[in-house]
């Protein structure tokens, strides 16, 4: 396996481990409602704020904050990366029935299946009758089927999807865009130029119509409205580098963007810093000032994406290209650890309700149980032939002999 595969394995360990740290640590933010929102009632902020306990600490707001402008950003541009090569090895047919499988059958159990599992605490703090069937009548009772952090596998699909579409009948744009990552490779302060004007474009509209934590429904399809279309951008942009040649271009285990990691994080903590102060007065200003604000904060945002995203990346190509057994073991579960966490984290922070601890003491005990029961969750589903085909593209389950080949790898990243 070459250093650029490992890194950007072990990246994808970093990146799971990223959105399950997040994720249990959002009933603690400081910035919490002061009580849970009903279950049945509009605008149901429980989408955002699943369960909300008494126990607070700013330090995860802040947390939060720094992921939050970057981290799926990142995981739709390592998605991206891998697509067009499995497209040429595959041909269309092949590939889109693949994704159906890997994408859309795991979207549609976990919808059905494990959704309403997840979401039958968030019901019980506030109701009169807690029994699963008035649970039942109250859930297909809302206006949209909630999908929680399941909205990332339609919306892989669905550019997938789109991928597939282009390579089947103009091809050419596969060119064009590997063209335009090509000029990543000398220079990729460019390519990020250009990413950042493209997202700006793209977001600075929505960014001042939706706010940040407003979602839209079509039945189980939910997704974040303001971040439709730069997650797309940042697919395609992946797309781009993965068809120049990642080995030789943008993520070169001796490029330009390594050789400056440094900058690039330097970077990014200063477009923070331009992001968050408008966002933090957004709440207080009105009228002209407010726009302005939102102007401001949407292009700090957007260049925060851009310049996090690639300098994280950036880092583990420097300095994270030797094989680490726990973070490979780690990233080899990734998706299924993605799949089932959720489940294990909402159930968690219901049973710490009322418990008396501090907010970390709570966050770290919902981090380390959920990633481990996730992980044994994974390893049992996986056992299973079914399993084995649907979190990680082979017929049965496998057995770890030796190191992955670079192909193997990227097909499980770009899934």
């Amino acid at each position: 396996m070459t250093k650029t595969s490992t890194a950007l394995e072990n990246l994808r360990g970093y990146a799971i481990l990223i959105v399950v740290a997040v994720h249990s640590c959002i009933a603690y933010l400081g910035s919490q409602p002061d009580t849970q929102a009903p279950f049945d009632t509009p605008p149901y902020s429980w989408m955002v704020n699943p369960i909300v306990d008494s126990a607070r600490s700013y330090g995860f707001d802040l947390f939060c904050a720094i992921q939050f402008p970057y981290m799926m950003h990142l995981m739709f541009f390592l998605s991206g990366l891998f697509v067009w090569p499995s497209l040429q090895r595959k041909n269309a047919g092949r590939f889109l029935f693949d994704r159906f499988l890997r994408l859309g059958m795991p979207f549609l159990l976990g919808v059905y299946l494990l959704m309403p599992i997840a979401y039958y605490p968030v019901y019980r703090v506030t109701a009169v009758d807690p029994s699963w069937s008035a649970f039942w009548s109250h859930w297909i009772a809302l206006p949209f089927w909630p999908n929680g952090p399941l909205w990332f596998l339609w919306y892989l699909l669905a550019l997938n999807i789109c991928t597939a579409g282009l390579y089947r009948f103009v091809p050419r744009a596969g060119e064009l865009l590997g063209r335009w990552a090509g000029i990543a490779q000398t220079s990729p302060g460019r390519f990020c130029m250009t990413l950042i004007g493209v997202s700006a474009v793209a977001y600075l509209p929505c960014a001042l119509v939706f706010k940040p934590w407003q979602w839209i429904s079509f039945g189980p399809f939910n997704i974040q409205a303001s971040m439709i279309l730069p997650y797309a951008i940042f697919f395609f942009a992946g797309l781009g580098v993965g068809i120049h040649g990642f080995e030789r271009g943008l993520l070169a285990a001796d490029g330009m963007l390594v050789r400056r990691w440094a900058v690039w994080l330097a970077a990014a903590g200063v477009a923070f810093v331009l992001w968050i102060i408008p966002t933090a007065l957004i709440f207080k200003a009105s009228g002209e000032g407010l726009l302005a604000l939102q102007i401001v904060a949407a292009l700090a945002f957007v260049t925060l994406s851009a310049t996090a995203c690639l300098g994280v990346t950036a880092v583990f190509l420097r300095f994270a290209t030797v094989r680490l057994p726990v973070l490979n073991n780690l990233s080899d579960n990734a998706y299924g650890i993605y799949f089932f966490h959720y489940v294990f984290i909402i159930w968690l922070q219901y049973l710490l309700l009322g418990v008396a601890l501090f907010a970390l003491a709570k966050a770290v005990i919902v981090f380390t149980v959920t990633l481990l029961l996730s992980w044994a969750a994974t390893a049992a589903f996986c056992s299973l032939s079914i399993g084995a085909r649907l979190m990680s593209g082979k017929r049965r389950a496998p057995a770890r002999t030796s190191a992955p080949s670079p192909v193997s790898a990227s097909e499980q990243t770009s899934s």
